[in-house]
């Protein structure tokens, strides 16, 4: 299939529906734009077990409670078309706003996942999972995918659309992607675009800590020691600020203090780098 770029969910609805009246699984790789080997090991993961691979690249303005950073979003349209094609994705779902919320204005629904939007990524972002969901509904609800993939970078966030599938009886299987990195450890992401040359250096600091924290663990040390740690090395730089440092129980997702399980147990890591906000995690095993 010649990689088909649509922009109306009333012209992407019929396609799919005549690939699916043919037997055919879909994938749905869900992006807000900016691709990276990152996005690209999803499109890919997706390649293996789909017959059709949809990837969407929609900036979504409900997920950001930060109106600056919804403007400086990366915007590498024609390089992700590009790169996606290269990949061997079959469709790109690239919809205007008012293809996805052309009734915003009106709309009372409101998503809410109680104490999973409380740590971690829901303290420190208001609102952000519930604009997550109400997009990721809606991409589920028109491309009516078999599979869907997301990467283990925001492993909060795949724990909250598994638990969205679970509770509104989706018919979707759910991947998680393990993390892309670059040679010094840090997580691929889109945000990396807008990171000095000069300050690249201290943005491996996230993984670092997640590397020094784990093995402090391993060593019998405690989740507090780590946490300690941690902000000793973020005070030595006036260019990083740390968040939050924690582990989780990734089967509850919820924060501990000490490992009940280790094949379910991360450590998760958010903070800045002068400006631009970075998030990574490690599993413990």
């Amino acid at each position: 299939m010649k990689m088909k770029v649509i922009n109306l969910k009333s012209k992407l609805i019929p396609i799919l529906q005549e690939e699916r009246s043919k037997g055919k699984k879909i994938g749905l790789v869900p992006t807000m734009g900016a691709l990276h080997s990152g996005h690209l090991s999803l499109v890919k993961a997706s390649i293996i077990e789909s017959d059709v691979t949809v990837t969407s690249i929609f900036v979504n303005p409900t997920q950001f409670n930060n109106e600056e950073d919804l403007l400086k979003y990366p915007d590498t349209f024609e390089e992700d078309i590009r790169k996606l094609k290269m990949a061997g994705c079959d469709i790109v779902y690239a919809p205007p706003r008012q293809d996805l919320y052309e009734n915003e204005a009106k709309r009372i629904t409101e998503f809410s996942f109680g104490e999973y939007e409380q740590i971690l990524e829901g303290q420190y972002r208001p609102g952000h999972f519930g604009g997550v969901a109400l997009v990721v509904s809606k991409l589920f609800n028109i491309v009516n995918p078999d599979l869907t993939y997301f990467g283990q970078k925001d492993l909060q966030q795949y724990h909250l659309i598994r638990q969205l599938i679970k509770d509104l009886s989706y018919n979707i299987k759910i991947r998680c992607v393990p993390t892309v990195r670059e040679k010094d450890g840090l997580a691929l992401s889109s945000r990396n675009l807008r990171i000095p040359q000069d300050l690249r250096p201290l943005a491996a600091t996230f993984y670092q800590c997640l590397i020094t924290g784990k093995e402090m663990l391993k060593n019998g040390e405690s989740i507090s020691s780590a946490k300690r740690k941690v902000k000793e090395i973020f005070i030595e730089s006036a260019e990083l600020r740390l968040e939050y440092f924690e582990m989780i129980d990734t089967g509850k997702f919820k924060i501990i203090d000490r490992i009940k399980n280790e094949n379910e147990t991360s450590l998760c890591i958010a903070g800045y780098l002068n400006n631009i906000r970075l998030i990574d995690n490690v599993n413990y095993i």
